[in-house]
């Protein structure tokens, strides 16, 4: 016989995982243990452990929550933008929206936990897509130069991961929402109307 989770655990999850993701942005996640985070969340372990049934398991559980969180907000954002060829910008400055809370130790552990490096990986791969469909929709609107959309998902993918990894501000002292900002209106302008 299965259990199924009642709408309430549900709830409850969801505002532990909401706290998780706001203690691991602001202080990444390798110093604490689930005793330190209890005690941050003002739980028990066990009631963590319900969540998820190891810390390793907790942090995928945050991140893959925090992605989600994210695009939930992001899509919206790119939805209420009429116009096809201002929609990749809305899209960029959304990302970086929510990216801008991630702490310079969030980034590092996540870059060091090759399980929640993977998640961070594959939404880095879905923004590429989601890129290049903006970029498509855009150019079939003729609200955009014809340039070639996988290459710019790409190349964005690629920016993503430079800020995430740090390369970005490590060269340019940018911190990751300026990384972005400059990122969008590199990007907006060089696909922008035709004629412009």
């Amino acid at each position: 016989m299965t259990s199924e989770v009642g709408p309430r655990t549900r709830r409850t999850r969801e505002a532990l995982l909401d706290e998780l993701v706001g203690v691991f942005l602001a202080e990444g996640f390798r110093h604490l243990g689930v005793a330190d985070l209890a005690a941050r969340l003002r739980c028990s372990r066990s009631t963590l452990y319900a969540v998820a049934p190891s810390k390793e398991q907790l942090v995928l559980a945050a991140v893959r929550h925090f992605f989600r969180r994210a695009t939930e907000r992001i899509e919206p954002a790119v939805r209420a933008e009429p116009d096809p060829g201002r929609r990749l910008g809305a899209y960029l400055a959304a990302v970086a929206r929510e990216l801008a809370p991630a702490s310079a130790a969030f980034r590092a552990d996540l870059a060091g936990h090759p399980p929640a490096d993977e998640v961070y990986r594959a939404n880095t791969e879905r923004a590429a897509r989601r890129v290049q469909e903006l970029v498509d929709d855009g150019v079939r609107a003729g609200r955009m130069r014809p340039v070639d959309a996988r290459f710019v998902g790409a190349a964005v993918a690629e920016v993503m991961t430079g800020i995430q990894r740090g390369v970005l501000q490590e060269r340019t002292g940018l911190g990751d929402a300026a990384a972005y900002a400059a990122l969008a209106d590199l990007v907006t302008r060089g696909v922008g109307t035709p004629g412009t």
